[in-house]
């Protein structure tokens, strides 16, 4: 299934949204070419060759009604459509599938009410989608080109968007405001299902437990990719915003703390510790403040299975 960027009723903004793109775009032209055509008239009627001498030509109270009334008039009819477009927006409906977003440098987490986590939106066809929208750490931009859905995430602040969904497939789902070096990276796709569906992939949580169970390393490779660990640190041994991965696991680490240097071993504590206070140990040769804390985002389990996973990192 390929993704979807732009399509008509992907969902139910889409109308009311172009709407008043058409129309303030429709307007904006018709003043364009108006305006440079007349521009283009005076300049061939008016010119110095035609007119040596200037004529002084008086106010006309009829153009200062005319070009102050009809400005007037059209600033109104583009609000409206615009408020039109965007007010309902701002409320959502009572019955709603809802959803926790969570941006950060430089992925988003989508969190389930039933506990499952993903890095990408799924979410029900023709269903009510309501989107609690938080930052951990700068502003980020949510926006659903094709949903025509976009909304500012701002740390210390609970945000919220909503839509209904009413085509099936793939849409892109950018960050709108630049947020640091990876920046660019900080994209995902919303999966648009229909109804049975997306009630199969919602409920099937016996799978996800069996593989949490039979295999920790795997589940703690799909933990750190769904919180956005690989977009700061490799697996193959080379240098990013991060250490790499890559045989860190009882390895040897020089690191600062309180602005003093030594060394420690890279074991179960050195990795928990580095995973909720992230900036008490900084390893040599990197900066602090890049990495926000994952206390309450991740449980102890969670951390056992990251472990095991960076074990397996020979």
């Amino acid at each position: 299934m390929y993704i979807l960027s732009n399509t008509v009723n992907a969902s139910n903004f889409v109308s009311g949204v172009d709407k008043a793109f058409l129309l303030i775009m429709g307007i904006s032209f018709v003043f364009l070419i108006g305006l440079t055509f007349t521009m283009l008239y005076f300049m061939y009627k008016y010119n110095n060759k035609k007119n040596p001498i200037a004529t002084q030509i008086k106010g006309s109270n009829t153009l200062e009604v005319i070009w102050t009334v009809i400005p007037t008039i059209l600033v109104l009819i583009m609000f409206y459509y615009g408020w039109a477009g965007w007010a309902p927006m701002r409320k959502a409906p009572k019955d709603t599938f809802n959803i926790k977003v969570t941006g950060r440098m430089w992925n988003y987490l989508f969190e389930y009410e039933n506990g499952k986590k993903t890095d990408t939106l799924f979410v029900p066809m023709d269903k009510a989608v309501k989107l609690k929208l938080v930052s951990l750490d700068v502003i980020h931009g949510f926006f659903i080109p094709a949903f025509r859905i976009k909304e500012d995430v701002v740390p210390g602040r609970e945000k919220m968007a909503w839509f209904i969904p009413q085509r099936e497939g793939l849409f892109e789902l950018f960050c709108t405001v630049y947020c640091g070096m990876n920046h660019s990276y900080m994209g995902s796709t919303v999966k648009v299902m229909p109804q049975p569906k997306f009630d199969a992939w919602y409920i099937d949580t016996i799978k996800h437990v069996s593989v949490a169970v039979d295999s920790p390393t795997a589940t703690g490779q799909r933990i750190m990719k769904n919180i956005g660990c690989f977009a700061c640190h490799t697996v193959d041994g080379t240098k990013l915003i991060g250490p790499t991965f890559k045989g860190i696991y009882g390895s040897k680490v020089v690191i600062q703390t309180n602005g003093q240097e030594h060394e420690v071993t890279a074991d179960d504590a050195y990795i928990k510790r580095s995973i909720y206070d992230p900036n008490a140990d900084i390893v040599k040769g990197f900066n602090k403040g890049l990495m926000q804390p994952y206390t309450g985002l991740l449980s102890e389990g969670d951390v056992q299975q990251i472990t095991a996973y960076l074990k397996s990192l020979k």
